[in-house]
């Protein structure tokens, strides 16, 4: 179902010149059933690897997408989550190759609709910034694979930094990136912070009600904001409707609906 909540949105008109996209990359570009990048980045490191993965995520992944934990109780485990994480990349000596051959091997799918809409976006040279609590060279592979990475793309999140022969060194990001502290602010170069200032609007699209922090609040009064609500949907509908302008369920959770919101 589509939720239409605050009305302030319906009068801005959007065109090609006007505005640029902040988005989340897992379960938001990509479908709620689509194999997320941190997994998609490991799948030639074997099922010790793989069961390690998967049994943090069962622990960590309800206390994601729980509203009702305070702050900063859910930010520390989440910082936690995260740092297993990565130290399993290094435990198990992921290699440049490796990572690539997951990616080519993995199942990452594109919510429907949502490789027409950054192919658009590039065709106008609207900048998308995609910020990730994922993998950002897996992310940046299956964009590029598909023909979806263009100039106008700039990806934030938790690159991993190879050495000349092609092994794991560390993620080079300077803060950990994580699903309660993602920020386009803190991490895009100058030049693109000034380019973006001669925009208008923002579309804000991400799956989390915390991915509205990806925009500083400052903006939020000329910003579109989209949730798209893949799990536990009469749970938190109450909370999505009250911060995204709009809501997206079920069938309806697809790129289609937000290119009707663009007028090239």
């Amino acid at each position: 179902m589509k939720y239409f909540n605050k009305n302030e949105w319906k009068t801005m008109v959007l065109n090609k010149e006007n505005f640029f996209v902040v988005i989340d990359f897992d379960k938001t570009i990509t479908s709620a059933d689509s194999e997320d990048s941190w997994d998609a980045s490991g799948k030639t490191l074997g099922d010790d690897f793989k069961e390690k993965m998967n049994s943090l995520y069962k622990y960590y992944a309800p206390i994601e997408v729980d509203y009702t934990l305070e702050k900063e109780k859910k930010e520390k485990l989440m910082e936690e989550w995260y740092t297993k994480c990565m130290n399993l990349y290094f435990e198990y000596k992921l290699t440049k190759e490796q990572l690539l051959q997951s990616v080519r091997n993995s199942n990452v799918i594109f919510r429907e609709g949502a490789e027409e809409f950054i192919c658009n976006l590039n065709k106008y040279n609207i900048p998308i910034i995609i910020v990730s609590a994922g993998i950002g060279n897996t992310i940046e592979q299956f964009l590029k694979d598909n023909n979806c990475l263009c100039d106008n793309v700039y990806i934030v999140s938790n690159f991993i930094e190879f050495d000349d022969n092609g092994n794991m060194k560390k993620f080079n990001n300077n803060m950990m990136i994580h699903s309660l502290n993602k920020t386009m602010e803190e991490h895009i170069p100058i030049e693109l912070k000034e380019k973006l200032l001669s925009k208008n609007y923002r579309i804000l699209l991400g799956d989390l009600v915390d991915d509205i922090k990806m925009i500083n609040s400052k903006y939020l009064k000329k910003t579109i904001k989209i949730g798209i609500l893949n799990s536990k949907i009469e749970e938190n509908l109450s909370i999505y409707n009250n911060n995204f302008d709009i809501v997206l369920t079920g069938k309806d959770a697809t790129f289609y609906e937000i290119m009707n919101l663009i007028d090239y």
